[in-house]
């Protein structure tokens, strides 16, 4: 294998045809850069056939994690509080774990993270909880595996109370928020229409006669809502923790110029693309950090996406995701590195970029 330690790697022959011969691993200009780069991953514990049912990984081993991730390159682990079936990654609180959960998982995955020098954060999806809409089926439209949860007081209220419990049992960096939306169309279910009152500050004016415009208003009003309470929470049990807000669509209507693209920490475009991130930025915080995705649901060309974000004048960060393929992991960094990028396909090709952007080896690095 090709050893280095340099900051850049050189590039593919379609890389230098666009006139570079080196490319920085991220955008930053290191001059102003004063914290690494974000180079995070997340062996993803919520799909399966749909969503991962209860117990699904059950046996995950936290060494055999962290070792995938240090092989990885990251320095930073996302894993799981909560994974989209509703039940805990970590043992005793007040959410009932995963069936048959053999370790504890998140608490020992942010002990082993840390000696690793990794950050380690956990997860909620705000929009789907399968155990929580079945116990909850009149503040649900169902349980797919698709956005479907109000976001009603009851459920903030118990959103809120893991949250804070999850920081102080588990020592995690902070946590994830995904899904932050609200179900794809309102139904006016009855606790909707609570909400609209509680929301909108006026009666309901039924459901043939509330506008488009009414109903927008409600939705960011629901949003910003929700969002604060998971800010707040946060804040109050933990001032150091990070919140992590991804999102598919940062342009939705429903989500731009809203409280939270300014108020988050980390803040990633899982569409991929930079050019959207880069118009984002421009909403964003002063302390917030950008992340891309590279996933293989929103197609992303790896060396595009790190030429673009290269070229974008930001310091921005690296992310993916996968579901387990062998066991509760996914196969060897070596196996990855064994092989040229473009000879994978879908999630394996991101995760072979990775395996040589985030240690620093050349994109057409092969292991012998």
């Amino acid at each position: 294998m090709k050893s280095t330690n340099r900051r850049q790697f050189l590039l593919t022959t379609g890389a230098a045809a666009a006139g570079l011969s080196t490319l920085p691993l991220f955008a930053a200009d290191e001059k102003k850069q004063t914290q690494e780069s974000i180079k995070a991953f997340c062996i993803d514990f919520n799909w399966d056939q749909g969503f991962a049912a209860p117990g699904k990984w059950a046996d995950a081993d936290p060494k055999e994690h962290i070792q995938w991730y240090k092989e990885l390159g990251c320095n930073t682990v996302q894993t799981f509080c909560v994974s989209c079936n509703g039940y805990a990654w970590y043992k005793g609180g007040v959410v009932p774990e995963q069936p048959g959960l053999k370790h504890d998982f998140l608490t020992e995955m942010v002990s082993l993270g840390h000696k690793e020098k990794m950050k380690v954060f956990g997860y909620f999806c705000a929009g789907a909880n399968t155990r929580w809409g079945k116990e909850h089926p009149d503040e649900s439209y169902g349980v797919p595996a698709s956005r479907h949860i109000p976001l009603t007081n009851r459920y903030l209220d118990d959103l809120a109370a893991v949250i804070e419990e999850s920081l102080k049992r588990t020592g995690i960096d902070g946590f994830m928020v995904d899904w932050l939306f609200n179900p794809p169309k309102n139904h006016w279910l009855q606790c909707e229409q609570q909400m609209y009152v509680e929301l909108m500050e006026e009666p309901f004016p039924g459901a043939d006669q509330v506008t488009s415009e009414q109903t927008l208003a409600c939705r960011r009003k629901a949003l910003d809502r929700c969002w604060k309470r998971i800010y707040e929470t946060a804040r109050s049990v933990n001032p150091k923790a990070l919140i992590w807000l991804t999102c598919y669509d940062l342009q939705h209507p429903e989500i731009a110029g809203s409280p939270m693209i300014r108020q988050a920490d980390w803040l990633m475009n899982e569409a991929g693309d930079i050019e959207t991130l880069k118009k984002t930025a421009a909403q964003a915080g002063k302390q917030t950090r950008l992340l891309t995705c590279l996933a293989s649901w929103n197609r992303q060309d790896p060396m595009k996406t790190i030429l673009d974000a290269a070229g974008s004048g930001l310091d921005i960060g690296f992310y993916g995701f996968a579901k387990p393929t062998q066991g509760s992991l996914l196969p060897p960094i070596s196996s990855y590195l064994a092989k040229p990028v473009d000879s994978f396909a879908g999630d394996n090709k991101n995760i072979a970029m990775f395996a040589r952007v985030f240690n620093n080896l050349p994109p057409d690095d092969v292991q012998k």
